[in-house]
């Protein structure tokens, strides 16, 4: 029970027992209804303080008993005010206790669903890790079933029970699995036996060879001299095809071809391997475990000071040499004259090019006359230079070899053949290699059949090669000093008396050449390059000088020498102001033939420059004499001509024909 006043009223054994309890009354009151009182007693408190104000504002003494009323009822509003107040706090404070419970509760439940997922998940993996269990069973290599029907005895293949149950048809199969690996491990033992017995009669065998090894090198060694009286060194051949099995296959491919040739075609042939045979081994050796070495190595770097990393200068200049890298073996070749000169050639191959390369020497028989004019004759840079036609040996003939060329910084080969030597064409197909144009990724393997199909041609070419420019070196030796030498053959080309004398023959470079006014037509037509040898040669009679400019192909004499005159009298004369010099340039350059002489043709050359000073002799000799300058002629007629001039042009006559004596016009 409750009063007005909010004492709670409960009956109990002793009478008029009263206590106060607003927790408890909490539960019995409407929150909403609580509410509405509390503003309802607000509003009374504005409306009892206004009038309250409104009093005092009148300050009548009869008042002030209203006005304590009023104060009294405005305190016990104030009183009503604090007990709402304390019943809001004790429902915020029982609200709160019922969220920590209901939070303890949901919390309890949140736990006890974590330790569910954990069994769950904790199962899932047990369950994963059985469907996942691989037995040792799967790992053996069983027989097929129809195999293991077919062969196995029905004690151990139960089909009645195996075929309807694949767990019982496993064991059975692993039974007869098991039957099998006896039986072979039986087998295994017998035969490891067997090969104990061969293994002694190996030995036996052996030993016995390597008694009979001894006993043939003596018969060998004994052999020797009857090898060297009947001219058949086996013994050197056998070590030399010994060493060839280290070359590298283009190198092999020339030894063989080179060897086979010499043999079949030529006796002044010798071929033969030079360089390290142990560093050709090295190179193929598999690479070995250098973890040992890698430890050892850093142990000392640690002890030592550290070194300065190298510079980029430094790096590329290792690449290249190693790029450039030759292989330790080398082939030579070695072809004698039939006067005892010798061409010394040494094949190298360039291992990450994959090219060969060639140094060429010339040994004479005899001590030659030092010629100026012809150090370039038996250079080794210019020797085999258009040994085939436009093969002057600067770039590399294989075209991948750029690609390798710009990653290491190298502009061209041409800056390295004085220490490689030269890449020929000739050189490449020699060794059996061959660079298609259109297929510059193409691997290239050195082939036997194109090194058979140029080495006799080759051989020829260079043995040419080499006579005609001894023949060269000593015509120069005769023209420096001013004499041409005309063999006895060749006598009939000229008549008895030339009074015109070569007084000067140099060489000169190709600069200089391409300088000279009277040179642009031989030029311009590409008879002049730069790979060609140039010579200056002076003819005079009296005060007239002939300049002569010659152009020497390195395939000299199969390409005849090229020609350019000028003519210093009475004036500069040459072929573009007069056309008696265009003549005599033909006589040289166009009917070059008949100054072949005898094969295979090597005194073209001094026989041209003689021809030059036969015509100069004619030229001088026709040309009319000035009626103004007083005394004889400077050059007398001595040359008997049928007609002093012909044609519009005046061309003088400049055939020489032999028996008769005269000259006459072509």
């Amino acid at each position: 029970m409750e009063d007005p006043s909010g004492i709670c009223m409960v009956p109990s054994n002793p009478p008029d027992v009263r206590y106060y309890s607003e927790e408890s009354e909490v539960d019995l009151r409407d929150p909403i209804k609580d509410y509405e009182l509390y503003r309802e007693t607000c509003q009374e408190l504005q409306r009892l303080m206004a009038e309250i104000q409104e009093l005092k504002s009148r300050g009548i003494k009869e008042n002030a008993s209203e006005i304590d009323e009023r104060r009294v009822q405005s305190c016990v509003h104030f009183m009503t005010l604090k007990k709402l107040n304390r019943l809001a706090h004790i429902r915020l404070k029982k609200g709160r206790d019922q969220t920590h419970e209901a939070k303890q509760k949901v919390d309890a439940y949140h736990l006890q669903l974590q330790n569910l997922l954990y069994e769950v998940m904790h199962l899932q993996k047990e369950i994963t890790k059985c469907l996942e269990f691989k037995s040792k069973h799967e790992e053996i290599e069983l027989v097929s079933l129809e195999e293991f029907y077919k062969e196995a005895p029905p004690e151990i293949s139960r089909p009645a029970i195996t075929l309807t149950e694949p767990h019982q048809q496993t064991l059975a199969r692993l039974d007869w699995e098991l039957e099998q690996r006896k039986r072979l491990a039986e087998k295994y033992k017998e035969c490891l036996t067997s090969k104990e017995k061969i293994l002694k009669e190996i030995e036996v065998k052996k030993e016995y060879l390597s008694s009979l090894q001894p006993r043939l090198n003596s018969i060998m060694q004994a052999s020797l001299p009857v090898q060297e009286y009947l001219f058949m060194p086996f013994d050197q051949a056998h070590k030399q095809y010994e060493t060839a099995r280290h070359l590298p296959p283009p190198l092999y491919v020339l030894f063989v071809q080179a060897s086979a040739y010499g043999q079949a075609c030529d006796k002044k042939l010798v071929v033969a391997i030079e360089g390290s045979v142990e560093e050709a081994k090295a190179l193929y050796k598999p690479p070995e475990d250098s973890q040992d070495d890698e430890s050892d190595s850093d142990a000392e770097e640690e002890q030592t000071t550290k070194r300065r990393r190298p510079t980029l200068g430094v790096q590329l200049d290792d690449k290249r040499k190693e790029m450039l890298k030759r292989h330790p073996l080398s082939v030579t070749l070695d072809l004698k004259c039939k006067d005892e000169n010798m061409l010394h050639l040494t094949f190298h191959y360039l291992m990450n090019l994959n090219v060969m390369t060639v140094k060429a020497k010339v040994t004479t028989a005899v001590e030659m006359t030092t010629a100026i004019s012809a150090g370039d004759l038996l250079s080794p840079d210019s020797l085999l230079n258009c040994l085939y036609p436009g093969d002057h040996g600067r770039k590399t003939p294989n075209p991948a070899n750029q690609f390798q060329f710009d990653k290491v910084g190298i502009l061209t080969l041409s800056d390295y053949v004085t220490e490689l030597g030269h890449p020929y064409v000739w050189v490449q197909k020699l060794g059996g290699l061959h660079f298609p144009k259109d297929q510059p990724q193409h691997t290239v393997a050195a082939d036997n059949s194109l090194s058979a199909s140029h080495m006799e041609l080759t051989v020829k070419l260079l043995r040419s090669r080499l006579q005609s420019r001894l023949a060269l070196h000593k015509q120069f030796a005769s023209l420096e000093h001013g004499v041409v030498p005309v063999s006895s053959e060749c006598q009939q080309l000229f008549p008895t008396k030339i009074v015109s004398r070569l007084v000067k023959w140099t060489a000169i470079p190709y600069e200089d050449y391409a300088e000279l006014p009277y040179t642009k037509d031989v030029i311009e037509a590409g008879l002049a390059e730069d790979t060609h040898l140039y010579y200056m040669a002076l003819i005079e009679r009296g005060t007239a000088k002939l300049q002569a400019a010659v152009v020497l192909n390195p395939g000299y004499s199969t390409l005849p020498p090229v020609f350019s005159l000028c003519l210093n009298w009475k004036g500069e004369r040459n072929s573009s102001n007069d056309d008696n010099i265009r003549a005599m340039e033909s006589e040289v350059n166009v009917y070059y033939k008949e100054l072949w002489g005898p094969k295979p043709g090597y005194q073209l050359l001094t026989n041209q420059l003689q021809r030059l000073c036969m015509v100069l002799d004619v030229y001088l000799e026709t040309e009319p004499h000035d009626p103004s300058v007083e005394g004889p002629k400077e050059f007398p007629q001595e040359k008997m001509c049928l007609r002093l001039v012909r044609g519009p042009l005046r061309l003088k006559p400049f055939k020489f024909n032999y028996p008769q004596g005269f000259f006459s016009h072509r």
